[in-house]
This record gives C-alpha cells, structure tokens and sequence, in this order.
C-alpha cells in the first residue's frame, strides 16, 4: 500500500503572488503540488508557470550532478565530476586569481531566480562579503521603484491587495496582472463586483489585463511621468485636491503645483498620445471616486525617467486623500512590512573598506573591458540568475563570457543560455527538496516552505552550496559560526520574531500552520496613512524629497554614462517629466534609423525565463513572435507570420511576425524569458541597452529604439 502524505510550502518565484502550495507525496515521489484552498490569496488554485510544479522537480534535462566543460565555451558540453573535484578546481583556481589581482577580481552574480530568506536574493550575499569579492549591485527590478517610494512616502508597504477589493476606483499602471499577479486579479472583480468600482489599465499594450478592464490607455512608453503631471495639474486645477490632507500629512505642496503647471493636458496629449480630454476625464474620475486605488507595475521604472515617473504617481493619493480610506491609495511593495534582518543574512560589516560595486545590468561592460576596472573580472560566480536572457546588451555579454582567461561557476537547474558559457556546472535543488521562509513582495502573508522529498543526484540547496565554499575557501573559525548553524536555526535567527508585525506568530506555528498573515491590520480595516505616520524624514509625503533637497541625494557617478541622465548625478527633489533616451520624440536623429519603440513585458507561461525550456510551457506561450501593428507591417511589406529581424546597433534577433492592432502604431513587442536556439540565435535584449535610469540605477527595457525587417532566410529553423 502506498503511503501518501502532504507536506505545506510556498512558490520559489519572482512573482508578487507567492502562493502556499500543497506537496502531495508517495512514496516519496512528488506526484502532485496544488494550491492551498484555505490561503486568502492563492485560493487554491495555481497559474500555467506551476501547475504542473511536481513535473517541473522530474524535467528530464535537470542537471544533477557537477559538470565540467569538455567542449569550446558556449557550446554547452560538460562532464561529470564530484562534488569534492568541483570544489578544489574552485578553490585552485579563486586561490590563484586572489594571489595575483585580490579578491575583487572575483564577482557574483544573482538575483531572485528563488526570492527565499535563505536560498533567494540573500544567500550568498555573506560568502561574497567575507571573501571580499566585487560587490554586485542588484537593480534588475524594483531598484527604481523602490527609491521613488522611499524618497515619496518612506519603507512603507502602502495599500494591501486584499484591500483593493473595498475599492471603488482602480487604475493598473504598467502592469498586466492576469499574467504577473494573478492572485491579485481577483479582489479587483471583487471591487467591481460588490462596490461598482471601475477598473482602467494604462498600458501601451491591450494585453490582457486591458482587454478585461473597463478603460484601457494606451500610453507611449517612457512619458508615464508625463501623464502623471498632467492628472496633478489638472487635480490642482479643478480644484479636486484633498486641502485638508495636503496641509495635515505633506509637505512641499506649492513646488509641486507649479511644477505640474507646465503640464497642462494638451502638452500632456504631445508627450504620451492620450487625447487631452482622457486625461481630464481620468483625472476627474480618480479624484472623486473615493476610495481609489492604484496598483503600480515594475514597467514603470524602465525608462529614463522611472523613477520620477513612480514619484509623481506616488504623489497622486495624497493629493486627493485616498490614503484616508480602506481600499484607497497605491501599492508597490508591502515586502517593506516583514522585519526580516537582512544585516544578519548579508553580512554588509564584512564587506572591506574601499570594495567596488559593480552593477549587474553593466555585466557584459564589466567583462569586455568597456569598464575601466582595476583588477578586470577574473570569475564570475553565477547563482539564481540567467543574465544572457534577462540581462541587456546580450551579445556584449555573451562576448565577455568567451574570454579565455574567466573561470565562470553556474549553479543552474539545467543549461540555460548563460550555464553554457560555464566551466563548471553546480546542480541546485528545487523548491520541494528544501526549507526555506517566503517572504513576499505582492501581499502580508508569510509563509515556511518545508521539504518534501530529498533533492535528487547530488543537488544542494543554495545555503549548502556556500556552506561548502566557506569551509572550502577555509574560513576562519569566527566566519565559520554564521554557516554552521543549521539551516532551521538560520531561519529563526534571520527574523524579528519580537516585531509587532510578528505578534502572534512564531517558527513553530509556521512549522504546524505553513502561513500567516503579519499583524498589520485586516483587509477590511487597513488604512495606514489615513492620519499620515508617513516614515518619511518628515513623517508626512514628501512631495518634495528630504532625502533629495539640496542635492544631498546623489547618484553614484562611476562611470559619464550617468551625466546622460541627470548631470553632476543631482536627483530633482520635485518629480518631473524625464524623457526617454530613446523614442522618436525625444531622439528624432537616431529614430531616422530606428523609428519602432519596443517593449519586452514578462510572459504569460514563463516566469522570466524559466519554464523557457519546458515542452508544455512552450505549447503554452508559443514561439518568440515579434507583435507590430499592421499599419507599420505594411510599411515594411511585411505579412503576418513572415520571419522577420528586429535591430539596432545593440544587437538582433528574429522571429515571426504577428499582427497586433492592440499595440500602438510605432510600437513593436517581444517576449522575454524565450530561449535561444527555439526559434531565434539570440533573444529580444540583444538590442537593450545597458543604460540606468535616472533613480535606482533600474534598467532602461522599456526605453529602445529598433528596425524591423523581413527575413527571405532565417537564421534559426522556426519550430514552435
């Protein structure tokens, strides 16, 4: 008789939803994984990226065990070793890079391919501080963001998700949440359902989400900012502006009304393509539709001025006191509520005095030379990241990775487009092979991930993987006290258990219950800036940054590549419209040659660019298609289903075309997250530029310029 027993966890992925997951298991095989039924947001149900999770863990291309490339770099041919041979070639190696150019030859390279306390974003954070290697900056999503929220109203997680279901107007700005927050979707139709709340999506794209709203705006992409100033103008104009609000609980009311004065709706119409009379209308709406919300998208912060952007747009609940309400203001991150001690995880006191940074998004810089960097790169230690798919500037990338004289370790689940590049393979496990705490990004629950089933071959979890490089690199015994706790002991001692967000909850609970919501308020209670306790410098919203003011904010200016964007690196303290680096309006000279904007949103069966591999998934999301509108298909004799090739000087890739009358004339878009060799030699950041915004040093993938071509004879056989 087979024994079957259900063992609680939670999703891995970079995704707001983070759901609490139900691991079926007999026999000690995961036969299946679902969503928990009693979770308030997963509702037990699961998006196509995992529904088939128990799959996933048995993929036939997993890798398994330590691999050493036989092959040329790139070409993706290893062969099995030990765990014991890997891990001396580490330390022979790294031990000699050390002894000639120092330690900071050496650069990580991760970010949230698993967003767990213990193996996500955090865990390899201390070995990398200890061995005092190249600090690499982590600014592929939210940097931007998350600076434009801290500047504007402080660390705070701002409007729940499950209170949006009390709202009764909703506006989704740069976000398609029926494909990237799906979980969250739903206390929307709640609020449309119970409370007649309308829902209005601002998006270049009708994506899905638009097609379900009851407004969609299609915006150019980069002018968000634009947009945002002209609803503040015209707010303040109508006389629509909460007075009472604005006095108790903000400050630097009058520098932003008269920055907003220069943005009048028909200079607002010039800037983004949205009739004036749209941008009256919404304004209106949103003033005068209390509570309003709006659900604010990564997407946002992809151009050169997204940050502004975000701040301006983070202005708007003050300005009409929607914060005063349940269901009223803006969301961003509520990770900002869970009182996770990241000092203790990082281990920043470790980082030696005078330690470069090196941003992650100028990796492909970092590794060809274009960065003046004293001692170069020498290894490049790859873990929870596929940068030659999500990076920019793919092909310079894939440059620096060719050279001779970079030892690259990846520790992968199977061979993705940067685990080719590797010398050595590391196998890693998957979320049902081990324990770990989920924080999230996307909403107030907190939820302990336990394993179900021992991980398969010869993988670790990413904790043990630098448990085993600490003890190999030889560690002093001080150092060696932060990894030889265990993995349970580590958990508790990474967490405030004695935080009032924590009251009530405790590991054992967690042990017994799997999740909990932190104690800040129920959905049908929250409102925590309805009498400001803003935890700003000035405990009120800052419409005017304390932390910029007199220019105290300051970009890191390493490199003349920042005076593009703001010069001397001076951040503005009152947001502003900043124009893209790259659209025919803001560069009609390069738009001479490159006169298509593009944009690459996440996609629907993917998660970044995992799943990328999976058969099913592939059926799911289909080939990598370029979407142009047909008015700038037919200008270019271009039919739909042709393979066509999409470049600038950045790079290209190619794919079949796609007719999209949801798009923007002028618009093209692409998918991220495909794989190469599926249906294109490279992918769709072959032309991203490897530019910063202007906050947060955020990527710029929604700020480029291309052409688009047909192709009589594709590079790559096109096959679903």
């Amino acid at each position: 008789m087979k024994e079957l027993k259900i063992v609680r966890g939670a999703c891995p992925h970079d995704c707001p939803d983070t759901c609490a997951m139900l691991y079926h298991v007999e026999d000690g095989k995961l036969v299946d994984v679902q969503g928990d039924p009693n979770h308030p947001m997963t509702r037990g149900g699961l998006c196509v990226k995992v529904k088939n999770f128990h799959e996933h863990h048995y993929q036939s291309d997993r890798l398994l065990y330590p691999m050493r490339r036989v092959g040329a770099k790139g070409a993706g041919e290893f062969e099995r070793i030990t765990w014991d041979e890997a891990l001396a070639e580490i330390k022979s190696r790294w031990t000699d890079i050390i002894a000639k150019h120092g330690s900071q030859a050496i650069m990580p390279h991760a970010y949230l391919g698993h967003q767990g306390v213990l193996n996500g974003l955090t865990s390899g954070d201390a070995f990398f501080n200890r061995l005092g290697s190249t600090v690499a900056e982590k600014t592929y999503c939210e940097s931007g963001s998350s600076t434009a929220w801290h500047m504007t109203v402080g660390g705070s997680g701002g409007l729940d998700v499950e209170s949006m279901a009390y709202s009764k107007y909703i506006i989704v700005w740069g976000m398609n949440m029926t494909s990237t927050n799906l979980h969250g979707w739903p206390f929307l139709l709640e609020a449309r359902k119970n409370h007649g709340a309308k829902i209005v999506v601002i998006d270049p794209v009708r994506n899905r989400t638009a097609r379900q709203a009851d407004w969609h705006i299609p915006i150019r992409p980069g002018t968000d900012g634009a947009l945002a100033m002209g609803l503040i103008h015209e707010i303040i104009a109508k006389g629509l502006v909460d007075t009472d609000y604005v006095e108790r609980y903000t400050v630097g009311y009058d520098e932003l009304a008269e920055r907003a004065a220069n943005y009048p709706p028909e200079r607002v119409e010039e800037i983004t393509g949205i009739p004036a009379d749209d941008v009256r209308k919404l304004a209106y709406e949103y003033a005068t539709s209390q509570p309003a919300a709006i659900r604010q998208g990564v997407a946002l912060e992809r151009s050169r001025g997204g940050g502004q952007a975000i701040r301006a747009i983070t202005c708007l609940p003050a300005l009409v006191g929607a914060w005063r309400h349940v269901g009223g203001g803006t969301m961003e991150m509520p990770i900002w509520e869970f009182p996770t001690r990241f000092d203790a995880i990082c281990r920043p006191d470790w980082i030696p005095e005078g330690t470069r940074v090196v941003n992650e998004l100028d990796l492909g810089m970092a590794l060809t030379g274009e960065l003046d960097l004293d001692p170069p790169i020498k290894s490049l230690f790859v873990y929870n990241s596929n940068p030659v798919s999500q990076g920019p500037a793919q092909e310079k990338t894939m440059r620096g990775l060719m050279r001779d004289d970079l030892f690259t370790v990846v520790s992968e689940h199977f061979i993705t487009d940067t685990a080719r590049f590797a010398d050595l393979l590391l196998p890693a496990t998957m979320q049902a092979e081990q324990l770990d705490i989920m924080v999230t990004w996307g909403h107030l629950y907190i939820s302990l991930n336990q394993p179900a089933i021992d991980p398969p071959g010869e993988c670790v979890p990413n904790v043990e993987l630098f448990r085993r490089l600490a003890k190999t690199m030889e560690f002093d015994e001080e150092s060696m006290a932060y990894w030889n706790r265990t993995d349970r002991q580590m958990l508790i001692d990474f967490h405030d258990w004695d935080a009032p967000a924590l009251e009530g909850i405790t590991y054992e609970t967690l042990e017994e219950v799997g999740w909990m919501r932190l104690a800040v308020g129920t959905p049908d209670t929250r409102a925590p800036h309805a009498e400001g306790n803003f935890p700003t410098p000035s405990g009120k919203c800052e419409f005017k940054s304390s932390l910029a003011a007199g220019g105290n904010f300051v970009v890191p200016v390493w490199r003349s590549m920042y005076e593009d964007m703001q010069p001397g690196g001076y951040v503005d303290p009152v947001p502003d419209y900043v124009p893209p680096f790259e659209s025919p309006q803001s560069n009609p000279e390069l738009a001479q040659r490159y006169p298509l904007s593009i944009i690459s949103p996440k996609p629907h069966a993917f998660l970044n660019s995992q799943y990328g591999n999976a058969a099913d998934k592939q059926k799911v999301q289909g080939r990598q298609q370029v979407f142009i509108h047909p008015a700038d298909a037919a200008e270019r004799g271009i039919t739909e289903g042709d393979v066509v090739r999409v470049f600038n000087d950045r790079g290209s890739f190619q794919g079949p075309a796609a007719y999209e009358s949801g798009l923007m004339p002028g618009l093209v878009m692409a998918n991220v997250g495909h794989w190469q060799g599926k249906s294109s030699a490279t992918t769709v950041n072959a032309i991203t530029a490897d530019r910063h915004c202007g906050l947060g040093n955020a990527g710029v993938y929604g700020d480029n310029l291309v052409e688009v071509e047909k192709l009589e004879k594709p590079d790559v056989a096109q096959s679903a």
